[in-house]
């Protein structure tokens, strides 16, 4: 029975790498996503404008003025007068943000008393506003702790001391390029043999459905693993993020993935009847696993039902262990809660696959 699994295990991956278009949509994409994807999606905000509406002329306002102009996250500042200037900057999307300073700015402070400075964001840039709004109040928390002895919070972050966000995207890149390739390979392979009408021979085989789901599920895992692994050395060295885990962890991790996405893969082939179905239901499973899987938002920020769904969501639990090998140094005991889940989310759902193939087939 192991021959004949390995006979089947080797006609789909001679399918999927016995022509050059096949290599060249399973290589290329990886390569492409891996140069642009982490300068696309940053996570920093550099080279904005930022308008100030310096109302007070003092010394201390023009220091603070200074400190803000030297900031990276703005290349160029903005001088308005009044809060209609400040009105127009914002509206035509002249600046990002606005800073105003009060009459009584320098005088307040001279005498001891606290003053206020408003700070104006673009709601229709919120991310961004946000993250530059931060730095400024890093900005001016420094500043007032340098010119009044107040009590200073020296904050350090743990694991990505420096903030860099090729850090957050490099592991979470590893999980979401493997999850396309998987998907696709195992999605196609059931509605392939539908479409091109090889299924009845396949069901007439000596292999039993189990056996069938075992052959279409291992090529899909060693697609994983292969382009996992390409990312995963492309963000170690050429992005130089930083590996404190254990390889054999990474690869361990990534078989139970591709395990998981295996069954979810066959499951959604075993419905479709055409190959382009099969690439729709990969797309609707693609965008909820994505953005339930806590790499756009923190799953504790969701709803309470949107968490008990990030929990069936494999990606959600791969992205943690990525991240914990990668920047935390993760060993197996650390490890074992998301490994066992993505275990049982990949019998799940291989049994699911069976069972519906087993249905269709009848």
């Amino acid at each position: 029975m192991l021959t004949r699994l390995w006979w089947l295990v080797h006609k789909e991956l001679a399918i999927l790498l016995g022509n050059r278009q096949g290599r060249f949509l399973l290589i290329m994409p990886v390569l492409l996503q891996v140069a642009l994807f982490p300068f696309a999606a940053t996570l920093e905000v550099t080279g904005n404008t930022l308008a100030i509406d310096n109302r007070d002329g003092g010394a201390q306002s023009r220091e603070l003025v200074q400190r803000l102009t030297h900031m990276p996250a703005f290349s160029r500042v903005l001088p308005v007068a009044g809060a209609a200037g400040m009105k127009e900057a914002i509206t035509t999307q002249q600046a990002l943000l606005g800073i105003t300073i009060p009459a009584d700015f320098s005088r307040r402070l001279a005498r001891g008393e606290r003053a206020q400075l408003q700070l104006i964001v673009d709601g229709r840039r919120s991310n961004g506003g946000q993250v530059a709004a931060g730095y400024i109040n890093q900005v001016v928390a420094a500043w007032q702790g340098e010119a009044h002895p107040l009590p200073v919070l020296n904050v350090r972050h743990l694991y990505n001391p420096n903030l860099e966000f090729r850090w957050h995207v490099l592991p979470s890149l590893v999980a979401i390029i493997t999850t396309i390739g998987c998907l696709i390979v195992t999605a196609l392979s059931v509605a392939r043999e539908r479409e091109e009408g090889t299924f009845d021979q396949l069901l007439v085989s000596p292999l039993t459905p189990g056996w069938i789901m075992a052959g279409k599920a291992v090529p899909g895992i060693l697609v994983a693993v292969g382009q996992g692994c390409i990312v995963a050395l492309a963000a170690r060295f050429v992005y130089q993020v930083p590996f404190a885990g254990s390889l054999t962890l990474l690869l361990a991790g990534m078989v139970c993935y591709g395990l998981a996405l295996a069954g979810i893969g066959l499951f959604i082939s075993s419905l479709c009847s055409t190959q382009q179905q099969a690439f729709l239901g990969v797309f609707c499973f693609m965008v909820p696993a994505v953005i339930l899987s806590g790499y756009v938002a923190p799953i504790e920020n969701m709803p309470l039902p949107f968490q008990w769904l990030a929990q069936l969501d494999p990606l959600s639990h791969f992205i943690v262990l990525l991240k914990g090998v990668f920047l935390k140094g993760l060993g197996w005991g650390g490890a074992w809660p998301q490994l066992g889940l993505l275990l049982a989310i990949g019998a799940g759902s291989l049994l699911l696959a069976l069972v519906t193939f087993r249905r269709h087939s009848a």
